[in-house]
């Protein structure tokens, strides 16, 4: 990465971090993996997302190109990132990069985990609403500091 993207990425990493707000999400998360586990923690953030999405739900979508477009839309709402969608064969790949920074007191992969949940509760409810089945199987992996990708794939 070059010095300017790194510069630019730390802008943007600036304005998401919201202090008190992600302290006290932070401080919950950390919370509930303590005192609930990290399977329950992680099926809790996933409901969570859910219902954020149906706060949030997606207008009628023609084609990917639309459906990254709306879920950017709310994304850019939240300073959560945004997503890159490319289909592939009998899947749809999402890459949900420049991920809010944590507090720095929390570890940086449990943070992606918990967000990672967030959004696998998000994802799968907005493709839900696009007449995704329920066996359509959506998945998240780690893949930089700052990014991670879903994949929806029958």
């Amino acid at each position: 990465m070059s010095q300017l993207q790194e510069r630019t990425l730390q802008y943007y990493r600036q304005q998401q971090y919201q202090p008190g707000w992600f302290d006290l999400l932070s401080v919950m998360i950390n919370g509930m993996l303590n005192n609930a586990g990290e399977r329950e923690s992680q099926a809790f953030l996933r409901q969570m997302g859910d219902n954020l999405a149906s706060r949030y739900p997606l207008g009628a979508i023609a084609t990917v190109a639309d459906l990254e477009a709306q879920i950017n839309q709310v994304l850019a709402r939240f300073n959560w990132g945004f997503v890159d969608l490319q289909p592939a064969d009998t899947a749809i790949v999402i890459d949900h990069l420049a991920l809010p920074p944590g507090d720095g007191v929390m570890p940086d992969r449990q943070w992606r985990l918990a967000l990672g949940a967030v959004l696998l509760g998000l994802y799968a409810r907005w493709l839900r609403g696009q007449g995704g089945g329920d066996n359509v199987s959506l998945t998240c992996e780690e893949t930089g500091e700052s990014s991670l990708r879903f994949r929806y794939q029958a």
